[in-house]
């Protein structure tokens, strides 16, 4: 593959849509360094994991050698982006902005290379408008265009208020992209009408027109509606390493590639392998592990890592097994004695129905390997049982 055919692989990863990409393909072969923007509305103050998936994006473009324009909306987030809205938001006070602006640049310095990320704030060109440039910005789109879009089409037929303030929001954000020259715009797939009205823009002011990359809507831990604070699936970036871990293992299973492809820094060859392991019988258990270390890695340290299944009340990690283990005799009831017997005679489980929800769970372990209900025991065997994060202790049968 040619160097930009694989800048495009890492670019187009999880990308929802790509508008158009012989753009984007004709300003890589340029071999220039290309000027990536991303905006955020500093409307609250903490960030939760989906906001990173467009963060995680404007990463890799950093790796590729370009430069990440990080624009806080500090004049848009007075005016409160319409967005899926079904009632006319109330615009954030000039203080607000300002302390939500500062908590979003600690958080996202996490993710983003500050030597390659440029912080601009809107308010520095807008500010500067007078009312007759911001007429004649309105002049640029008519009242039928802005109806187009979706939510504002749905508040008009249900006869719901839209306030002329929120159709500057577009323009505003279209205007971005003009002031900074843009060569590509990131945003969830909720901005496409937003960032389509930047290329528009542009074109009218005599600027090539910038490619659109659209990030998907993450799904949060329920695995069935988007991640948000309000719905409670949702993982925080300044959450505690504990509670990071102790939410990112109770994922359903299913949800687990979505998050690797969107979140993890790992290469796609490196998750797809670890996908293989799982359909050749590793327990997806421990992979939920390897990927809520690398998060609460980035986030935290490593040393928060390798700890965080402590922080979250563990004694013990899966299959890791620590010094001072308990011993415990147990009396041999004849050959081939079960997994789920030797469980409950050895006091790891309360009775066999719990024996048998931590064995079909894929959360016992032998001497650090996970065994399955096949597993047997007779007199003379010694090894190290651990069922679930909290029980474990060194059997001997006699």
């Amino acid at each position: 593959m040619t160097a930009v055919a694989d800048a495009l692989a890492v670019i187009k990863r999880g990308v929802d849509e790509l508008i158009p990409e012989e753009d984007l393909v004709e300003k890589l072969k340029s071999g220039r360094r290309l000027r990536i923007k991303a905006g955020f509305d500093p409307t609250a103050p903490d960030l939760h994991l989906g906001h990173t998936v467009l963060i995680n994006k404007l990463r890799q473009f950093q790796d590729l050698g370009h430069e990440v324009i990080f624009l806080i909306g500090d004049f848009t987030g007075m005016i409160g982006d319409p967005t899926g809205k079904s009632v006319t938001r109330p615009p954030l006070t000039e203080q607000e902005v300002s302390k939500n602006a500062e908590t979003y640049k600690e958080q996202v310095f996490k993710i983003l290379d500050p030597d390659k990320t440029t912080v601009a704030f809107n308010s520095t060109w807008m500010g500067q408008m007078s009312a007759a440039d911001m007429i004649r910005l309105a002049g640029q789109h008519t009242v039928a265009r802005m109806l187009e879009r979706d939510d504002f089409s749905k508040r008009y037929r249900a006869e719901q208020p839209i306030a002329i303030h929120e159709f500057l929001y577009p323009l505003v954000q279209g205007y971005d992209s003009v002031a900074l020259e843009a060569d590509v715009e990131l945003g969830g797939t909720d901005q496409k009408f937003n960032l389509l009205m930047g290329r528009l823009l542009q074109r009218h002011y005599g600027q090539p027109p910038q490619a659109i990359l659209t990030m998907p809507l993450l799904e949060g831990l329920d695995g069935v509606q988007k991640m948000s604070k309000s719905l409670g699936n949702y993982v925080g970036v300044n959450d505690a390493p504990g509670t990071m871990y102790t939410k990112l293992l109770s994922m359903p299973d299913a949800l687990l590639w979505r998050y690797f492809e969107l979140l993890s820094l790992k290469s796609m060859e490196e998750v797809d392998g670890l996908r293989e392991e799982v359909k050749q019988g590793r327990n997806p258990q421990e992979v939920k592990r390897i990927f809520a270390e690398e998060i609460i890695g980035r986030f935290h340290g490593e040393a928060a890592a390798e700890s965080a299944h402590r922080s979250a009340g563990n004694q013990v990690a899966l299959g890791q097994i620590p010094e001072n283990v308990p011993e415990v005799v147990v009396d041999a009831e004849g050959e081939d004695m079960p997994l789920a017997t030797v469980l409950r005679l050895a006091g790891l489980v309360k009775n066999g129905a719990a024996a048998r929800d931590v064995i079909s769970r894929g959360a016992v372990y032998r001497d650090g390997q996970a065994v399955d209900g096949s597993s047997t025991f007779r007199a003379g065997d010694q090894c190290v049982l651990q069922a679930g994060k909290k029980k474990i202790a060194r059997v001997t049968l006699k």
